[in-house]
């Protein structure tokens, strides 16, 4: 790990990823534990499949951020836009009857508000990680890579 490394806001900016990530990989833990297998049984079946694999995704974004991994924010922002394709699909009729309904402290508004955070922060934070001056500076003479 290369935390003390990181630039304050990097290290500020992967806490919230983190946080986000692995609060994600509980959300699907919970509706799996809860509704079994046919958890999501009411979203489309694309959308059903993706909400499986979050369970492992999320975990894995958090893990490579944490391990700041540069294609951790790449990877999580690539989450983001999916999960939230596949819930904005989801409940595109009930946001169009009722969008008033929708502004609550869970469920789409603060997945909609982390995700708008992943995509405005990907680029900086995936830069800081591959940065340069953070490079092993072993025998190789700095030239280590990691993905």
């Amino acid at each position: 790990m290369r935390w003390g490394t990181q630039p304050r806001w990097a290290r500020w900016v992967a806490v919230v990823y983190i946080i986000g990530f692995v609060e994600g990989t509980g959300s699907h833990a919970y509706d799996l534990f809860v509704g079994g297998l046919h958890a999501y049984r009411g979203s489309p079946l694309p959308s059903q499949l993706l909400f499986h694999a979050l369970l492992g995704l999320d975990l894995l974004a958090a893990a490579w951020v944490a391990l700041t991994r540069p294609a951790g924010p790449i990877l999580g922002a690539a989450i983001m836009v999916a999960d939230l394709t596949a819930n904005w699909w989801g409940n595109w009729t009930g946001i169009l009857r009722h969008p008033l309904d929708y502004l609550q402290p869970v469920g789409l508004t603060p997945m909609t508000l982390f995700g708008l955070f992943v995509f405005a922060t990907v680029a900086p934070l995936h830069r800081s990680f591959r940065a340069p001056w953070l490079r092993s500076s072993s025998a190789d003479g700095g030239r280590s890579s990691r993905g």
